[in-house]
């Protein structure tokens, strides 16, 4: 990959996270010359710390959010198409019980949701006997009532990735591990000083536009590496998640009411395990480090053993992680109040390079985020082709009829000697990417050396070649989720294999 070197650009977008992949993607698809740069790995913050939801947000209808909502169902149609195979439905159970929103309330809000979006492929909502429903089996007997509804799952990390590769396949630069130190405007560029954080090495890149989507420290940037005012000010809420293993008869989603008014996803995460959260916790500043803390541990123990029959305890956690969501301050007292909507801030002087910087968002919006920041910038690049990226296959996600089961049954009966469990992780990681990462092998010590696990060197050697793969860490926790189910030898293997691979 070039390593942009004294280079002159179109736009300079600083941010790995999935903002910053999808207007590179955009733009990169529309002609122009792209660069982006990220300090650490691609999702290497914020958007691999998300509760790995495509949906509208059924609470934000009580803030009144219809526009965000209607804008986010429609976008999971989309992305549903989109990445057949990292976006999948899901089925959520919604039990009611004391403390629970009134039932009229959520059926308005229910009926809203099916219909506000132009729903297509998920199945509507509708009440339940929990007493009788399959997903009532893990519940305490007390929740006899409740509603079913539909969303759908991502792979947060793996969305980013797959956006910088298509970004990439259009002619854009993707430089991780590359920060920026500097930026100022030169007339009508921008003249930014970059760093390699592996070697230290500098260097200078000529932009006609800057984009800013660092996320939780795009304020943080407009002030110290633009020296400029960092204007309006974002709200930073910190949102922990923890892993257990799955409790009994819990495979189907689930949304808990609490008695403050929050709500708490318990979510069935790869095979055997469940994804519980989020929490909600105002920061002043960002931290040098974000981890759950061992009050949010206690705190969402304590909302799921309320509701399920098999109680839940901080010695049951396998995994946990915390992101700093950055929001927009629409000066409301109640983090869990404050919208979940984006707002583009456009800085351009007469005759001077533009700035446009991107605040809050959410992962399910991020397409039609990166449309609306080209619209912006539409001005400033005459004959910028119209937008694209509505009706385009992610890489990997380029299925006959985008029907991933189909796609799965075919490439199983296609590959007899590759374990099926191996092969269900393939497809659901790269989509049709398997064939590429394969590469024509036709047994298994065609693959390459084993590491353990299920892990082969094609897969590595593909992850080097394609996707940005550097350490063990990227491994296991972004690219993949092997770090849940793999042997510490297995990891001390791989990550041998990736220290002679730097």
């Amino acid at each position: 990959m070039e390593d942009g070197q004294s280079q002159s650009v179109d736009l300079l977008v600083v941010g790995g996270g999935i903002n910053g992949a999808g207007i590179a993607r955009d733009a990169a698809g529309r002609g122009l010359k792209v660069m982006l740069v990220e300090r650490g790995d691609l999702a290497g913050a914020t958007s691999s710390a998300s509760s790995k939801l495509i949906h509208g947000g059924l609470r934000y209808l009580e803030q009144y959010e219809f526009g965000l909502v209607r804008k986010a169902l429609a976008e999971r149609e989309v992305l549903l198409a989109a990445a057949p195979h990292l976006v999948a439905p899901l089925e959520f159970v919604l039990p009611q019980g004391e403390g629970s929103r009134p039932g009229w309330m959520l059926r308005i809000g229910l009926f809203l949701y099916d219909h506000l979006g132009g729903r297509r492929r998920l199945p509507g909502s509708h009440g339940i006997d929990l007493r009788r429903h399959p997903a009532g089996r893990p519940l305490k007997d007390e929740y006899r009532h409740g509603f079913t509804y539909a969303d759908c799952w991502t792979d947060d990390a793996r969305l980013v990735v797959v956006n910088a590769m298509d970004a990439a396949s259009h002619g854009a630069v993707i430089r991780t591990r590359t920060e920026l130190m500097s930026a100022r405007r030169d007339g009508t560029v921008w003249r930014a000083v970059l760093r390699d954080v592996r070697t230290g090495l500098e260097n200078t890149v000529t932009a006609r536009i800057l984009v800013n989507a660092a996320g939780p420290w795009a304020a943080d940037l407009i002030e110290h590496q633009l020296g400029m005012d960092g204007g309006r000010r974002l709200r930073l809420v910190k949102g922990s998640h923890m892993v257990v293993p799955r409790p009994d008869g819990a495979d189907d989603a689930y949304l808990l009411q609490n008695a403050d008014g929050r709500i708490v996803f318990v979510l069935p995460f790869l095979d055997t395990f469940s994804l519980i959260g989020t929490t909600e916790l105002e920061l002043e500043r960002m931290p040098d480090t974000v981890a759950i803390t061992p009050g949010e541990v206690d705190y969402l123990c304590a909302i799921v053993n309320q509701y399920f029959r098999q109680p839940i305890g901080p010695s049951d956690v396998v995994w946990s992680f915390a992101g700093v969501r950055p929001l927009v301050d629409d000066a409301d007292d109640d983090p869990s109040s404050v919208t979940r909507d984006f707002l583009i801030a456009l800085d351009a002087p007469d005759g001077a390079a533009p700035l446009l910087s991107v605040l809050g968002g959410k992962i399910t919006t991020y397409r039609v985020l990166a449309e609306a920041a080209m619209d912006d910038l539409a001005p400033f690049l005459p004959g910028l082709p119209g937008p694209w990226t509505k009706g385009a296959p992610l890489p990997g996600g380029d299925m006959p009829r985008g029907d991933f089961h189909a796609y799965a049954a075919e490439i199983a009966h296609s590959t007899p000697w590759l374990p099926p469990d191996v092969t269900r992780r393939l497809l659901r990681t790269y989509g049709t990417r398997i064939e590429d990462l394969l590469g024509g092998a036709s047994s298994l010590s065609e693959l390459g050396a084993h590491y353990g696990d299920g892990v082969y060197e094609a897969e590595i050697s593909y992850l080097l070649c394609h996707e940005w793969l550097e350490t063990v860490e990227d491994l296991l926790w972004r690219r993949t989720k092997l770090g849940l189910v793999v042997s510490e030898a297995t990891v001390e293997r791989l990550r041998q294999r990736l220290s002679a691979a730097g």
